[in-house]
């Protein structure tokens, strides 16, 4: 959200609270954080025919093909219509699953403005063998009409699978020859310039170029996006991790600031309600984005075949595979000896003339920074224990 957001909710908060009204300024506390989750991104996921589209789209959506609300797979085309799925913890970013291109009703001269592509943020043009012509074409298209597109190589875990059986097997050597093979394809090294193709299994995303794709898509998408892609990306790799926590860190001061701002009203204990509202959506939040809430944890163990109670028994925070209530931050907080004296002072020393109020703002940005920082990083070694027990 932008800082100017931040200080216009901060006076709507504070005159909230000088009325003694507190459901306004729960309200407007729920109203900054929903601007993050209200940022729309689109992925059109293409190409042809038995492609693979359908389970990239899954697992985009950190499920497997035979989860609830899973886009439906099978050897042929399964779609005759362009089908929105949206993540299910973060609905403002859907992947689109588009028909195969050059299909009856989806021919290629023009496929774009049936599949209406003024809407998608990017394109990813699958294949699980060489690209076509059509898919060539499509790449012209979009790169005409200024959209970002990414070649997608799919099925890489059967192409490893088929070759592991030959006696000179060596994986980095084949995944090269594959790559090669799509790059100095027919129809891919005469029509685009630079292309770069990116391996995939949709099984197995901590594999192959999964990490490359994000790291490049990272890199492309302006800065809200970006920040929306990286909170509905499923944990395929340390690293993305590392990066979510990064990400949520960065407006831990956010948070500590318009807490502070609360505890600047001259009020008793309003300011600790006002914190407690706005901890529980930014604790639940931090649960979701490190999918530690029990529907991804259920669909993780779907997706890896390790059991759900095995995925649980690595997490440490009491905070997550939980509903985020008052009572249970109440709770953890009073386990928090340092945290605890400090909301206790700042309660003090709003009695205190002129100066109270000042230390006693102070106290309660401070209290909010430590509160969150020390439960972001708890939550965030549990998402590491929870994909070490699951992917490695």
């Amino acid at each position: 959200f932008l800082h100017a957001d931040l200080l216009e909710i901060k006076e709507e908060i504070n005159e909230a609270l000088l009325k003694n009204d507190r459901p306004a300024a729960a309200a407007k506390i729920t109203e900054l954080m929903m601007k993050e989750k209200n940022i729309r991104l689109n992925i059109a996921i293409t190409g042809e025919s038995g492609a693979g589209k359908s389970t990239f789209v899954n697992a985009l959506r950190g499920m497997s093909d035979y989860d609830e609300g899973a886009a439906p797979t099978g050897v042929t085309e399964t779609i005759s219509e362009v089908t929105p799925y949206l993540h299910p913890n973060y609905p403002n970013v859907t992947s689109w699953d588009l028909p195969g291109i050059g299909t009856t009703r989806f021919p290629a001269d023009k496929y774009l403005e049936l599949v209406g592509f003024e809407k998608f943020d990017f394109f990813i043009i699958i294949s699980d063998t060489l690209f076509t012509e059509n898919d060539v074409k499509l790449s012209q298209e979009i790169h005409r009409m200024k959209k970002k597109f990414y070649f997608v190589r799919s099925k890489i875990d059967n192409n490893i699978r088929a070759e592991g059986r030959k006696r000179d097997f060596s994986e980095e050597e084949t995944l090269t020859k594959i790559r090669d093979d799509c790059i100095k394809g027919e129809y891919l090294v005469m029509s685009v310039k630079s292309p770069q193709v990116f391996l995939v299994s949709s099984f197995e995303l901590h594999l192959y170029n999964f990490s490359l794709l994000h790291g490049t898509l990272d890199r492309d998408l302006p800065a809200h996006k970006r920040d929306a892609l990286l909170r509905a990306m499923p944990n395929f790799n340390p690293e993305i991790i590392s990066k979510k926590k990064q990400a949520l860190k960065s407006r831990v001061k956010y948070w500590a600031t318009l807490s502070a701002a609360g505890a600047a009203v001259p009020v008793p204990c309003l300011s600790i309600d006002v914190d407690l509202v706005m901890l529980v959506g930014v604790v639940t939040d931090y649960v979701f984005a490190f999918g530690l809430d029990v529907p991804s944890l259920m669909r993780l163990s779907d997706r890896t075949g390790v059991p759900y109670a095995d995925l649980c028994a690595v997490i440490f925070s009491p905070l997550a595979a939980v509903k985020i209530t008052k009572k249970l931050l109440i709770t953890v907080m009073a386990q928090l000896g340092a945290v605890a004296a400090l909301i206790a002072a700042e309660e003090v020393f709003r009695w205190i003339p002129f100066i109270g109020i000042l230390v006693s703002a102070g106290l309660s940005g401070t209290t909010t920074y430590r509160i969150l920082k020390l439960i972001l990083d708890k939550l965030a070694d549990d998402a590491h224990r929870v994909f070490e027990r699951a992917l490695v």
